[in-house]
């Protein structure tokens, strides 16, 4: 059972999840940051409070931090920017060039004599009346 588990662990996709979802939480911290320090004390400047997270309303003395869900909502709409237009975009431009159509069966052939477009049935040119073999 021992041997079962490590080599489910030693998998290549469990290891490319851990190190994923490592990853995307360090992302996600820094996106975070950049919101919280960054983009919200610059759109709080421009409203006018000193601390864009601090914007709450009361209402029957229940406070409301609507500045706290407008940090959490800029920060996931950056992390999904990020997502889209760095891993995304890049993949599926790396899929659609390698995805090939396999050439479609041929319809025509060329008339040997005159170089036209016949019909790969045709027994004789219709441009030359040439036969064709």
């Amino acid at each position: 059972m021992g041997s079962e588990f490590r080599q489910f662990l030693l998998r290549g996709n469990v290891v490319d999840l851990a190190v994923g979802i490592v990853i995307g939480a360090a992302f996600g911290a820094v996106v975070t940051s950049l919101v919280e320090n960054l983009l919200t004390p610059l759109i709080a400047a421009v409203v006018g409070e000193p601390d864009f997270s601090a914007m709450t309303f009361e209402v029957n003395g229940s406070v409301f931090g609507y500045g706290a869900f407008l940090n959490s909502l800029f920060a996931f709409l950056t992390v999904a920017a990020a997502v889209f237009f760095f891993v995304v975009k890049p993949m599926n431009a790396l899929v659609s060039r390698s995805r090939k159509e396999p050439p479609a069966d041929p319809t025509t052939k060329r008339c040997p004599e005159c170089l036209s477009e016949i019909p790969l049935a045709a027994r004789r040119c219709a441009f030359c009346a040439m036969e064709v073999a």
